[in-house]
């Protein structure tokens, strides 16, 4: 049997899987839930398990040859940084844990928003647009530059966590424990969170759902959207892109919200770019996970770093 690759993507709500041939098409695939609740030790057990069963069911007698893995966070070999989304997350060697849990398998990791990107740039979306944002709106908020058909990481591949951003002029000065950075509110998560305030256990369909009529989740969408807009103007204003991407799952509502979007950069921005919605809006970050599952079969890295 020809030898497979295997693709995990890591997210705040779900992990997604998949196996792919050494061309990089998927055999099959699988989402299950994170566990978040659980902790680090608890989403990546589950994910190793339904790794396994997947490798099982869609390849059973290949040889696995590399493992690509997206994340929310900047991998490193000591652990995930900038990853609040599960408890544990940070101090979890995510690439030697997987690396050991399939046959020190080659294993590459990358920040799930920059391995979209890079999937947009290369076959979707952002393709010969250049330069260029990808905006993720999932659970969290990110977004990635794309130059010269290349994802910008930065100096220590944090470019683009615009989750972090200062949300106003008394936030100068203060340290991250101290004030409320632009992710707890401008994202899925931080959107679910306030609608809940006024309808305490909504869901996110039902909340968009509801918008229309119920004047309380209409005004939380709003402030959402207003506060969206301000970040993304200003950084289209920074970057000049010529289009912007936008993926994630709060797409799915983008009758809603791309509108609005594109009003506030009309308005602003001295050469507004083209604004569309990716060309793999849900599972961008797994097929770029399969893309460095490739590489890793590939190039047999001595290593495991942030890619």
């Amino acid at each position: 049997m020809p030898p497979v690759v295997l693709g995990i993507d890591f997210g705040g709500t779900k992990i997604a899987l998949a196996v792919g041939d050494l061309d990089g098409n998927r055999l099959g695939g699988v989402t299950i839930p994170a566990a978040a609740e659980s902790g680090a030790a608890a989403s990546l057990a589950a994910a190793i398990d339904a790794g396994r069963r997947l490798l099982a069911r869609v390849a059973p007698g290949s040889a696995l040859a590399g493992l690509g893995v997206s994340t929310f966070g900047i991998p490193g070999p000591g652990g995930v940084a900038l990853a609040p989304a599960i408890d544990g997350w940070s101090d979890l060697p995510l690439g030697r844990e997987l690396g050991d849990a399939f046959d020190r398998v080659p294993v590459r990791l990358v920040t799930d928003v920059k391995a979209a990107a890079q999937v947009e740039a290369d076959r979707g979306a952002l393709a010969g647009h250049d330069p260029a944002i990808y905006l993720n709106l999932g659970t969290g908020l990110a977004v990635a530059i794309v130059a010269g058909g290349s994802v910008i990481a930065g100096h220590r591949g944090a470019s683009g966590e615009i989750g972090y951003n200062l949300r106003g002029l008394g936030d100068v000065g203060l340290r991250l424990g101290d004030r409320t950075p632009l992710e707890a509110t401008v994202s899925g998560g931080g959107l679910l969170a306030a609608a809940a305030r006024v309808a305490p256990g909504i869901t996110g369909a039902a909340f968009f759902k509801a918008v229309a009529e119920d004047p309380a989740l209409a005004g939380v969408l709003d402030d959402f959207l207003t506060e969206l807009s301000f970040h993304l103007v200003n950084l289209a204003i920074a970057v000049d892109p010529q289009r912007i991407a936008v993926g994630g799952g709060l797409v799915r509502s983008w009758e809603l919200i791309g509108p609005r979007l594109r009003a506030a950069l009309d308005a602003a921005v001295p050469y507004p770019p083209e604004l569309v919605i990716a060309a793999f809006p849900y599972d961008a970050p797994l097929i770029g996970a399969l893309v460095h599952g490739v590489a890793a079969a590939r190039e047999r890295p001595t290593g495991v770093g942030p890619m």
